[in-house]
């Protein structure tokens, strides 16, 4: 049996995720925040464990819970949102929020998950985001989102080097229903889902460390 490991399972894409690989027969690890969140983890057919990716205490129990295990899978979702533009000055409180959730948390499970990953010769992806490519960028709308998300990127391209036999990738979602993309997104949380499990099991040799779509198309950096 396969065994995926979905960081940031209890809502929206994670909990999509966590719900198609459990129907596929896969043994589904995920992490959630609280008790609310487990409870809807668990009951999408999943293991759930209690990891805060903002607290490093928290992520550093990742090392002893995964060890002896062989990730198939490992796909860091776990992100937060912050609308401000680039002319608004953000508070400490904002910034922590948004780097801790979207950049720190991404360094920090690395060296706890990456070498299960790599004992399966498996993937790592990083649910990333088409706002984080500088060479897309129109607007300063969401600066601090955007800024977290290109750091992200680069916390997979180096973590690459480091664990070679890891197959590592950026993935932008689309633009999605959840609480973070609004009503309007015209990707379901299931379709997102669907369309990023295909593209993780697609992955070539030549997509190695690379950014894409959801639909596997490459993004510029």
């Amino acid at each position: 049996m396969q065994t995926v490991l979905i960081l940031g399972a209890s809502r929206g894409i994670g909990l999509a995720l966590v719900q198609q690989y459990a129907a596929d027969g896969w043994r589904v690890i995920g992490t959630a925040r609280d008790d609310a969140g487990r409870d809807r983890v668990v009951a999408a057919g999943a293991t759930c464990w209690r990891v805060d990716v903002a607290d490093p205490a928290s992520v550093s129990s990742l090392a002893w819970q995964l060890d002896g295990e062989s990730l198939d899978v490992a796909i860091y979702v776990a992100g937060v949102m912050d609308r401000a533009n680039a002319r608004t000055p953000p508070t400490q409180n904002a910034f922590d929020r948004v780097m801790h959730a979207n950049v720190m948390g991404a360094m920090m499970s690395v060296p706890q998950v990456a070498p299960a990953v790599e004992a399966a010769g498996g993937v790592l992806a990083f649910i990333s985001s088409q706002m984080g490519s500088l060479h897309n960028t129109q607007s300063g709308d969401a600066a601090l989102y955007r800024i977290s998300k290109a750091a992200l990127n680069m916390v997979m391209r180096t973590s690459q080097h480091d664990y070679p036999r890891a197959h590592m990738v950026a993935l932008h979602p689309g633009w999605v229903q959840t609480d973070m993309g609004g009503g309007h997104a015209p990707l379901s949380a299931s379709d997102s889902a669907r369309h990023l499990r295909h593209t993780i099991a697609h992955l070539s040799p030549a997509q190695r460390g690379q950014f894409l779509n959801y639909d596997g198309h490459a993004i510029s950096w």
